[in-house]
């Protein structure tokens, strides 16, 4: 499979479709950490696609970025984002940033890409010591609803 150029085609998604995605990979990568999630931590987002030049297109185009969150030890954060590495690492994506310590404390940080979908996923420690698993969708387009004239 190729890597999609700046030129192609929007991949076409129900902005529905991507949240239920989102929500299974971030349970799949939750499964592989060993960690439970917080029930009714979810949060996904969408926002406008915009362009170089800062132009927004008007034919709803979106991003959404999808956040939810595990209350895990911190002690137990290294070892939950060493598995998701894994996982992702077998599923092929790409490891673009890792990082289980900074001065000896315990700050995870695991973001991975996957160059076929362009769909960014990320593990990391927060500020407030919650594990947080993110996934980040390229720019989609809806599908066109089928006019009432056609048929």
């Amino acid at each position: 499979m190729s890597t999609p150029s700046a030129d192609d085609p929007l991949p076409v998604k129900p902005r529905q479709d991507a949240q239920d995605w989102a929500q299974h990979m971030t349970e799949y990568m939750a499964q592989a950490a060993g960690v439970v999630l917080n029930p009714g931590s979810a949060e996904p987002f969408f926002n406008d696609c915009v362009g170089k030049r800062d132009e927004v297109a008007k034919d709803g185009r979106y991003k959404m970025s999808y956040a939810v969150y595990s209350s895990a030890p911190l002690e137990q954060h290294p070892e939950a984002v060493r598995k998701v590495r894994t996982m992702l690492e077998q599923q092929g994506f790409n490891i673009d940033g890792y990082r289980e310590t900074t001065n000896g404390k315990v700050d995870t940080v695991l973001d991975a890409s996957q160059s076929s979908s362009r769909y960014l996923v990320t593990v990391e420690t927060t500020t407030g010591g919650l594990l947080l698993f993110r996934v980040n969708t390229p720019c989609l387009m809806p599908p066109t609803t089928p006019s009432a004239a056609s048929g």
